[in-house]
């Protein structure tokens, strides 16, 4: 699938299939032990990203790209930072415009559409937890060139993990497609992704950070660097 292929199918999953089960999941309400593992691995991940930047953020201006039901959106604002919080699922926006704080709605302004569009501007961080987990090597290569020329610090983002596991997981789920399920991830390796980099032509330099597996919840994080 190309970039806005991709897009389209990410949208429809979360605005229309998914919109009730992440609603519950990123709230207190109680969830299957499956689901409780991937909360709880969500959790762990979105720490350690936050623990990359300061804990003042006054001045910053930051994108949270996938914003989603909003979780990371509230700490970064908590911590003094203006985000710019956009997720392609509309649903999933309101959802986190109806959770945030009134004391930290001056901090924030939300947008439902790509992450990629020119019109959010500049940021001197860029957070991107699990948004970015759907998309080919080529184009994820290209989203964080193009977020790299726009952000004056780093890009922490996410990925699944280029393991065996993984591997055996996304070729048989290629095998059995089903319209109304979850986009597949696509399993990624820092090597790769380093050298897609290159080849799109970007010198940002590219960390791999901690991995989080939490049962059901196994995520990569890496930050890039221009």
């Amino acid at each position: 699938m190309s970039y806005d292929q991709t897009l389209a199918r990410v949208e429809t999953y979360f605005d229309r299939t998914a919109t009730r089960a992440w609603e519950a999941l990123t709230s207190d309400a109680p969830v299957s032990k499956i689901r409780q593992t991937v909360r709880e691995g969500r959790d762990t991940m979105r720490a350690q990203m936050l623990a990359r930047l300061p804990d003042d953020l006054r001045g910053a201006r930051i994108l949270d790209a996938g914003c989603g039901a909003g979780q990371m959106t509230a700490e970064l604002a908590a911590r003094g930072a203006d985000v710019v919080a956009v997720d392609i699922s509309p649903a999933l926006v309101e959802i986190a415009q109806k959770r945030l704080d009134t004391r930290l709605q001056r901090h924030v302004s939300f947008h439902s559409g790509d992450m990629l569009a020119k019109n959010l501007g500049r940021f001197d961080h860029v957070l991107a937890m699990d948004s970015l987990i759907y998309y080919t090597a080529p184009d994820l290569a290209r989203a964080l060139t193009e977020l790299a020329a726009r952000t004056r610090g780093g890009i922490i983002f996410t990925v699944a993990p280029r393991t065996p596991l993984l591997m055996a997981m996304w070729r048989v789920g290629k095998l059995f497609p089903r319209a109304d399920r979850s986009p597949v991830m696509v399993p990624h390796s820092a090597a790769r992704l380093a050298q897609g980099l290159r080849a799109a032509g970007s010198s940002a330099r590219l960390t791999p950070l901690d991995r989080i597996a939490r049962g059901f919840y196994i995520s990569q994080a890496m930050e890039v660097r221009g």
